[in-house]
């Protein structure tokens, strides 16, 4: 069981890393640093003179931070230090594409029903490809800052979760307009949006705020979001909504939360899970789907029992899993693609996803 004392220093040491760089973010396969430091801000991609390369013999499957599945079942993976990849045989073979892309540290992917890709980067922005990937532009105008977390695609319309706040793009125009007032130099890690149009942002350091069309700005949803320690959970890493309009909210280490009545009280649904650090949360005709850092589970029971779902997983640090329309799921981990035909097993899909070990972000200048 977690200390609240140990909780307690980690937020203090985040908050300490706030003062000095902006905003730390930790997980297995390697989170954001954000920083307002113009020398660090990106540039046209070019590697740091420090970079050397690897012996082909060194070289792995990349760490892999985003998947979504595009027009006619083409897949998208998104890694962090070496840009996108593309499959078109569900994961047997990989081939690297993004050309046009200036950061290589891809953190959220969205396709859209007209076919178009897009692309959430670490200091880029947002990026657009209208031709399966194999060509990439820039659309960031009208946002403020560049880092681009989450990306949610609703209809005709494309949502972004920003280092300030949540923007808007409309169809096929290339501004983005900011949604409403309130988050405001706040990074927002996930997205979701119900039927009735109202949208969720779950954010790093400040909980889950909701808006509605009809109101006039965000407003916190906090009321029962507390650990068994009794810890407000303000970090957010997903938000996922399903059939029934039930919101999922997965925590950076508090484990999983449901709502019914549209994020006014939470419960948590997690006690029994063996890992509460979410990556990723998937809805399947048996139950729910939660990726953690240390494997996936699944319930069946509304969160009584957790089954680890493992087999054959070689790598159980997920940074992503999504679900492929009834064919199955795919894994995204520190080292490569993982797919599961049948919900139970896994097999490695990583022909292709090769690459060598990626500078850190702040050696691109």
């Amino acid at each position: 069981m977690r200390l609240g004392v140990v909780k307690a220093q980690c937020i203090a040491t985040i908050a300490s890393v706030i003062s000095m760089w902006g905003i730390l973010l930790c997980s297995a396969g390697g989170e954001s640093l954000r920083t307002s430091d113009p020398l660090l801000l990106p540039t046209p991609l070019g590697v740091s003179e420090s970079s050397t390369a690897l012996d082909p013999s060194e070289q792995s499957a990349t760490s892999v931070q985003a998947l979504v599945i595009g027009n006619n079942g083409v897949v998208y993976a998104g890694s962090f230090g070496h840009g996108i990849f593309r499959t078109l045989d569900r994961g047997a073979t990989w081939a690297r594409v993004g050309g046009g892309i200036t950061d290589p540290f891809i953190l959220s992917l969205a396709s859209t029903k007209d076919g178009a890709v897009y692309a959430g980067t670490f200091r880029g922005g947002v990026f657009r490809s209208r031709d399966e990937g194999n060509s990439w532009q820039p659309v960031n105008a009208g946002l403020k800052r560049l880092e681009v977390k989450a990306l949610l695609a609703v209809d005709q319309e494309l949502f972004a979760g920003t280092g300030d706040g949540v923007y808007r793009l409309h169809g096929s125009e290339d501004h983005w307009t900011p949604v409403t007032s309130g988050l405001d130099d706040t990074l927002v890690h996930a997205l979701a949006r119900s039927a009735d149009g109202t949208l969720f942002a779950g954010t790093s350091g400040k909980g889950i705020f909701r808006f509605n069309p009809c109101s006039t700005g965000w407003v916190r949803m906090q009321h029962g979001l507390k650990d068994h320690e009794g810890m407000i959970e303000n970090f957010i890493r997903v938000l996922v909504i399903d059939h029934d309009q039930s919101i999922f909210a997965g925590t950076f280490d508090g484990g999983v939360f449901r709502s019914a009545d549209g994020g006014l009280t939470w419960r948590p649904i997690s006690r029994a899970l063996p890992n509460d650090s979410i990556r990723g949360i998937v809805f399947s005709d048996q139950g729910v789907v939660v990726a953690t850092g240390n494997g996936i589970f699944k319930t069946v029971d509304k969160g009584k029992q957790w089954i680890p779902i493992n087999k054959g997983l070689a790598n159980l640090a997920i940074q992503v899993v999504i679900g492929s329309g009834g064919k199955g799921l795919y894994a995204g981990t520190s080292s490569g693609v993982f797919r599961s035909d049948d919900g139970v097993s896994w097999i490695a899909v990583n022909q292709g996803l090769e690459g060598e070990i990626a500078p850190p972000p702040f050696l691109f200048r």
